[in-house]
């Protein structure tokens, strides 16, 4: 299958990035200046990252929100208008299809954000499970989605626009933004731990989006970024990635997801499988590499002589200056301060369980 390009790939090697296939498209893993100096740039000033990859759906129809509340697990009843929910998408047995990020953008109209290597299979569940006056549309290849992220962000973004077009609130969008007469979609949400804004624009217009924020970011030390620092930005900051953190066959509530599963809602897909399977026999835990080396996924976890889970993801930590794991494990091994050993090629490496998340913009 030949592997797409998003809008910006020509900028991307413009700008020295390094392409490799992802999720079918060609995407940057880096750039000249490397992971670890654009990792520390999202940490301490500003980072951009090219994330038109991903799948943007739109729901419309008298029956949207029912809908929405019965293929998702959190409840999306009371939202206003320009927020935004977090949300995993189960199947019958509980496991988990995507998780995602709906907007309302007004009464019966939603805005929809879903993980690039799922966007068809997510688009044709929720087809499949449409129902009433309600209609759910892949836009996807007519939208680029730029991450500005870090905290310099607000400070790059107000440089192109009215303070009216950037959204004051996390988890809050403004629909009808407009950056030099373009118009787009400016949400305060990311997934580096940082501050920062998801822009969502036509697709003929990325181009000069890019351009133009990296022009307002050069004296705030905006550096272009790509996906291995946002790789290990979201696991520093201890974000679950779907295929790693969880699964069809992986249920939010073992990977810590339950505040996004709301179990009083009168019925959602999977939610009777769930209150079979509770209480959770595994659980996610963070990992502090403690013994020498690094602790990657698929990784069996021991302790107390026998295995006890495995890893998801791993990787050295660029701004917290160690690696890290994440791992499902049995639930009653899932206390901080256990001592266990990641089995790495025949070698064990000594890890500690810590508490999520390794690293939060507060303890600066």
């Amino acid at each position: 299958m030949e592997e797409l390009k998003t809008p910006l790939y020509e900028i991307h090697k413009k700008y020295g990035g390094k392409i490799v296939p992802f999720a079918g498209y060609l995407l940057p893993v880096q750039y000249s200046a490397g992971v670890i100096k654009e990792h520390m740039a999202v940490r301490t000033q500003a980072g951009l990252f090219d994330v038109s990859h991903m799948g943007e759906i739109v729901l419309t129809g008298s029956d949207a929100l029912r809908n929405l509340q019965t293929i998702l697990t959190n409840d999306f009843a009371n939202m206003a208008d320009g927020q935004a929910r977090y949300s995993p998408m189960c199947n019958e047995a509980g496991g988990t299809v995507d998780d995602l990020i709906v907007y309302k953008y007004k009464e019966d109209s939603y805005f929809i954000v879903v993980n690039a290597a799922n966007k068809d299979k997510d688009f044709a569940w929720m087809k499949k499970h449409e129902f009433g006056d309600a209609c759910f549309s892949d836009i996807s290849d007519s939208v680029a989605q730029l991450a500005l992220q870090g905290p310099r962000a607000k400070a790059i973004l107000s440089k192109l626009t009215d303070e009216a077009n950037i959204p004051q609130k996390y988890y809050h969008a403004v629909f009808d933004a407009d950056i030099r007469g373009m118009r787009c979609i400016v949400s305060q949400t990311g997934y580096t731990g940082e501050d920062g804004y998801e822009i969502y624009i036509g697709a003929e217009h990325a181009e000069a989006l890019w351009e133009l924020l990296m022009e307002a970011g050069k004296d705030e030390g905006l550096l272009p970024c790509g996906l291995g620092a946002r790789d290990t930005l979201r696991l520093e900051a201890a974000m679950p990635l779907y295929g790693h953190e969880m699964d069809d066959s992986i249920s939010p509530l073992e990977t810590g997801l339950g505040f996004a599963v709301k179990m009083k809602k009168e019925s959602f897909i999977g939610k009777a499988a769930m209150e079979e399977k509770q209480p959770v026999s595994r659980k996610r835990v963070g990992l502090k590499v403690t013994g020498r080396g690094i602790v990657r996924e698929h990784e069996d976890l021991y302790a107390d002589g026998r295995k006890i889970g495995a890893t998801t993801s791993g990787t050295h930590c660029p701004y917290l200056g160690y690696a890290v794991a994440m791992a499902l494990v049995e639930a009653d091994c899932a206390q901080p301060g256990k001592v266990v050993e990641a089995d790495v090629r025949g070698r064990r490496v000594a890890c500690e369980i810590v508490a999520l998340p390794f690293y939060k913009k507060e303890t600066k």
